[in-house]
């Protein structure tokens, strides 16, 4: 199985107001998705506010993970930053640590050209050494890769994979089959947008790059199990007690969100870095209210 395929778990990063790592928050968050058996788990990721830590934070997290979860469970690790040279020495800290593979997205604060994400992409996966997926999260960077961009990286020694935002057309199967014409047969596909991720592995789609796994693994796992498995009832009746979860993620954002849960679960109470807020006491009742409706309609 590649190291990009099933379900891939997006935990926060708890840290002080300073960006500080609580390491000890970080393990115990990431032995719950090792004990649920995910994928993988995909740490510093934009849910693990990667863009918000130093880099020595991020080395931190990093060896945190390994020492905690590392050889029972890959590690995929973010690597984004504005600067190439930045970007592969976060690809070489990850590798020195122990990670088993890294996610890149193409920030930057000036309008990327196709030429320079590709010229940026190259170096990075040079310098690591680790494979690595492409991270196209538009919503984030302003960047959207064409298909002929993603077909020439994957020829990139050591870019094996791409994360792909929900499709505006939800024609997941159409675009699979277009980026695959184009791209090596070891080449993966995955998705996030949590709303979408079991469409996308009944689609056939290779992985769910999933944010609520990073707190809920076993739930989310029980809608992964049934999407992989082509269980369209199955997986239409558990997406319907995550509704209200789908719900929230699209009016607050994700991350707000995951903040709440954290708290919720006794996981951890940290609140998002600043600039980002808290969300207000009602709209945190809206989330109780629906991790409670999750739990309940599983069984949980």
């Amino acid at each position: 199985m590649s190291l990009f395929e099933g379900l891939s778990a997006f935990p926060i990063t708890p840290a002080d107001p300073s960006g500080g790592v609580d390491t000890a928050a970080l393990a115990h968050i990431l032995v719950q998705i090792k004990d649920a058996r995910a994928d993988s788990i995909g740490l510093l990721g934009s849910t693990g506010a990667y863009a918000f830590l130093s880099r020595e934070e991020r080395r931190r997290a990093v060896e945190t993970a390994v020492e905690t979860v590392g050889g029972e469970i890959p590690i995929i690790v973010g690597v984004g930053a504005l600067r190439t040279s930045d970007a592969q020495a976060l690809a070489r800290d990850a590798k020195a640590a122990g990670a088993d593979g890294l996610l890149l997205a193409p920030v930057s604060y000036v309008p990327l050209r196709d030429k320079e994400v590709y010229e940026h992409f190259a170096a990075v996966a040079d310098a690591g050494q680790l494979p690595l997926a492409i991270y196209n999260n538009p919503g984030t960077t302003r960047f959207t890769f064409s298909r002929d961009l993603i077909s020439r990286l994957s020829n990139v020694p050591n870019i094996v994979a791409v994360k792909m935002p929900l499709p505006s057309d939800d024609d997941y199967a159409g675009e699979l089959s277009a980026i695959r014409a184009t791209t090596p047969s070891e080449f993966r596909v995955g998705y996030s947008g949590d709303w979408g991720g079991a469409s996308s592995l009944l689609a056939g789609g290779d992985a769910w790059y999933s944010v609520v796994a990073g707190l809920l693994p076993a739930e989310t796992l029980a809608l992964t199990r049934a999407a992989r498995a082509g269980d369209a009832d199955r997986v239409k009746q558990i997406d319907a007690a995550f509704e209200p979860l789908w719900t929230l993620f699209k009016e607050f954002g994700s991350f707000r969100v995951m903040y709440v849960i954290a708290e919720l679960l006794n996981l951890c109470k940290v609140d998002p870095p600043r600039p980002v807020l808290p969300l207000s006491d009602e709209a945190r009742q809206r989330v109780a209210a629906a991790i409670d409706q999750l739990r309940v309609r599983q069984g949980l």
